[in-house]
Formats: structure tokens, C-alpha cells, sequence
């Protein structure tokens, strides 16, 4: 089995000239490798656009959401970027939900695949919402965790990462607020008196 070592030490032995020393070009050569070879490393260990979830946790969540806000003349959660939110969000603010949120979405996918006979997000929507009703009742606190959470990413503003495109401020009838602190305000010394 090959590792790490022998290839760096190789390279390392290749490199050097006559007196035993290694150029300024070949070390920026070296590094250049290492840092590729590492750069390679962490996107095959990413396997997902996630920032937090795995892609089947997102699929999941996608699933709970969607039937927590579902798709009518409006887009659903999931296509509003609610699950976005959510995974942006447990990278910063929501980290002390991270376990939370890998354990139950684990067991909803267990109940899914016990009650339903499949994964959650490959049942028909008519399975999904029975199914989903089936972890708000067995899972009570992970659930209302969820349903919070979607709804802050629905109903917030579309620069944490849900609400995308202003969906529900829309569906409301509400005008976007501006930015804090960039309120447009008309400045001009021929308003002052």
C-alpha cells in the first residue's frame, strides 16, 4: 500500500542538485504539488455542494421541509432555500443543533424506511407526509426543531440564504425592507430647512 512518504521523499530526492541543496524554483514546484495534491484531497472528501450535510441529509431535510411548507402558488421550502439556510446556518449560528440534526435526520430515515418501506425523499408526496407526521409524533423535539427553522429560513431575509428571491415577502404582499444601516434616505441640502 502505497502512503504519502515515500512520494514526497522521492520527489524530495529527485530535487536536489550536486551540493545537496534545493532551489528557490523547486521548492515553489514542491509546494505547488503539495498544494494541489491537498486542494484534490479535500474535494474528493466533499461529496456534496453542503457546507454542513452529507447529500443524503440534505435530501432528507429537503423532504421534511417540503412537507412542512409545501409547493401551491408559491415555491415550496426546499425550493425556496430553506434547506440552504438551515445548512449555512449550522456551520455558524446553529452549531449547537449540528448533533441534533444528524441523529434525527438518521432516525426519520429509519422510520421512513420502517413504516414506508423506502427512504423518505423517494416516497410519493401522499407516503412523505404520512410519514412525516409519523416523526413529528416520534420525534417531537427534533421536529419542532425543524419546523422553526424552516420557517425562519422561509419567512427571513434572503441574505442568510433562504427566502430566495423574496418568495414569501411576495406571497405576503410585503415590500423587500431594506438593508440595516443602507436605508436610502434623500440627503440633499435642498430638502434641509
Amino acid at each position: 500500500m502505497w502512503t504519502r512518504e515515500p512520494v514526497v521523499l522521492w520527489i524530495g530526492m529527485q530535487m536536489r542538485d550536486k551540493h545537496g541543496s534545493v532551489t528557490r524554483r523547486q521548492f515553489v514546484a514542491v509546494g505547488a504539488i503539495g498544494g494541489a495534491a491537498l486542494a484534490a484531497g479535500c474535494k474528493a472528501a466533499r461529496d456534496s455542494n453542503w457546507e454542513f450535510f452529507t447529500t443524503d441529509e440534505g435530501r432528507t431535510l429537503a423532504a421534511i421541509c417540503d412537507q412542512i411548507i409545501p409547493a401551491d402558488d408559491f415555491p415550496s421550502a426546499n425550493q425556496a432555500g430553506v434547506v440552504n439556510y438551515i445548512d449555512r446556518q449550522l456551520v455558524r449560528f446553529y452549531r449547537p443543533h449540528r448533533d441534533a440534526y444528524r441523529e434525527g435526520l438518521r432516525q426519520a430515515q429509519e422510520l421512513s424506511r420502517r413504516s414506508q418501506g423506502q427512504a423518505l425523499e423517494t416516497l410519493p408526496a401522499e407516503q412523505q407526509f404520512q410519514a412525516t407526521l409519523l416523526i413529528e409524533k416520534e420525534q417531537k423535539e427534533f421536529f419542532e426543531m425543524v419546523r422553526q427553522h424552516t420557517f425562519e429560513g422561509y419567512y427571513g431575509s434572503p441574505r442568510h440564504g433562504g427566502n430566495r428571491d423574496a418568495v414569501s415577502w411576495r406571497m405576503l404582499g410585503l415590500a423587500e425592507p431594506p438593508l440595516l444601516g443602507r436605508a436610502q434616505y434623500d440627503l440633499r441640502k435642498a430638502d434641509r430647512k
